[in-house]
């Protein structure tokens, strides 16, 4: 006879059958998949006959497929164990989170520390990642029901649409649980990154709550404490961080604070944090994807000039939400200005470049979080127009352009661009002729390029992220 205690049962192979009766030739009532609990109702031969509450249906399974589990609360630590070996084991995820909700069940609330919580997270967040990875379509159905394997334990999965494909994220309620226990610095470290990814917000939100998310990421990995720990943690919070305070930088200037420079300072300050000898294979790049982040918004950074004669801009407001430049040069005021242009987007005024010649202007003006463009200002048919250049041709994610420097004599500008384009990191340095708009050469560093490494603007060159 079972002991009272041994109920339950763990099921630890995909597409275990459920038979009406202990036999190999009966029917089949339902598959089951590895992490589902089973109650223990008898055995006979070599079969188990139990009850699956998730489908409410009653069966045999061969022993051999599932594992028993004692809910008493000595044996707790045996679970333990096997969800530490489990913890970091790939594709081992919903028999992990069965065996994570075994030992909360069975440990005396006193014993349960952060540990728990911390690979039950871990195993959340990995399982949501091997979902939304391109490679899940290969296994669709075993993905889906380890989906809902986990949901039946109480993990929660959303989804959001990014680059026409849902992305899955798990919403994080085990890592705020470590936040709040007497944990370890590594392993709240490890929360606070889990919580504050970038790909994890949902892209439907309003411009307020998005700053209340960003400042409340702040505050989380602010929490952190970096002294004792390993430095590749070291640099995944600089790189977290660096990416959430060019996040609120641009967020600030959008409500024209007056921290906005601080708020980007911190951006720049915790990117040049980063040890580049210590980042592993995977975080080369997370450091790509921060390093765009802060480069969009490091002209939030830089003081504004005093308007100087010749070809300049001046800023005001237009309709609510929006900026409008004007373009004024000597014989021109704001007044009468030689164009005026208006954008929803921040517009860094001090990014206003003009040529020796007083002929083109260039302008940063950047409509996404992450996502800067260059607006050129020059003449065309007698007229002044506005041509704008983005960082690329494809649906505004990643990314950023910016003017780098003037090809003397010639219609030519020369420009630094970094984006990212279905999950690859780009970096080019391009010379630009303005009759066309085209790229006329374009190399990966600049010093590949005679014309460019020439005539980059010594500013350009101090100021830039992309030549880290």
């Amino acid at each position: 006879m079972l002991s009272a205690i041994a109920l339950m049962a763990i099921v630890t192979l995909d597409q275990a059958p459920l038979r009406a009766a202990a036999r190999d030739t009966a029917q089949q009532q339902a598959v089951l998949w590895q992490g589902d609990s089973l109650e223990i109702r008898g055995e006979k031969a070599d079969y188990l006959q139990v009850y699956d509450h998730r489908r409410e249906r009653a069966g045999y399974v061969k022993i051999s497929q599932v594992r028993k589990i004692s809910l008493r609360p000595e044996d707790a630590p045996e679970s333990m164990a096997i969800v530490r070996f489990l913890r970091d084991t790939l594709g081992a995820e919903a028999l992990g989170i069965g065996y994570t909700a075994a030992y909360l069940k069975a440990a005396p609330a006193e014993a349960i520390g952060a540990e728990a919580f911390d690979a039950l997270g871990t195993m959340a967040e990995r399982l949501a990642q091997r979902a939304s990875s391109r490679k899940a379509k290969q296994d669709d159905q075993v993905i889906a029901a380890h989906l809902e394997v986990a949901a039946q334990y109480g993990i929660t999965i959303q989804g959001f649409e990014q680059d026409g494909r849902m992305h899955l994220c798990y919403d994080g309620e085990a890592f705020r649980r470590v936040l709040a226990m007497d944990a370890n610095s590594e392993q709240k470290a490890r929360a606070a990154l889990a919580i504050t990814r970038h790909d994890c917000i949902d892209p439907a939100m309003s411009a307020v709550e998005r700053n209340n998310l960003d400042i409340w990421r702040a505050n989380v990995l602010d929490k952190v404490d970096v002294a004792d720990l390993p430095e590749y943690l070291k640099n995944r919070l600089h790189l977290r961080r660096a990416g959430v305070w060019s996040a609120i930088a641009y967020q600030r200037s959008r409500n024209a604070e007056t921290t906005t420079s601080a708020a980007a300072n911190r951006a720049l300050q915790e990117l040049a944090g980063v040890n580049k000898n210590e980042l592993t294979d995977s975080d080369n790049a997370t450091y790509a994807d921060a390093a765009i982040r802060v480069g969009a918004t490091r002209w939030a950074a830089e003081v504004v000039p005093a308007v100087k004669p010749g070809l300049s801009i001046i800023t005001h407001a237009g309709n609510p939400g929006e900026t409008c430049i004007v373009l004024i040069d000597a014989k021109h005021s704001q007044e009468n200005p030689l164009v005026r242009r208006c954008s929803y987007g921040v517009v860094w005024p001090a990014s206003a470049r003009a040529n020796a010649n007083n002929t083109m202007l260039v302008l940063a003006v950047q409509p996404m979080v992450a996502w800067r463009e260059l607006w050129v200002f020059h003449q065309s048919g007698g007229q002044w127009i506005v041509d704008v250049l983005p960082p690329a041709l494809t649906e505004p994610n990643l990314g950023y352009v910016e003017f780098a420097g003037w090809v003397p004599a010639t219609n030519k500008i020369l420009v630094a661009r970094e984006i990212k384009v279905d999950g690859r990191f780009k970096r080019s340095f391009d010379v630009i002729g303005m009759d066309s708009l085209q790229v006329e050469k374009s190399v990966d560093k600049p010093e590949f390029l005679s014309t460019f490494y020439r005539w980059q603007d010594p500013s350009w060159k101090s100021q830039n992220v992309i030549l880290r």
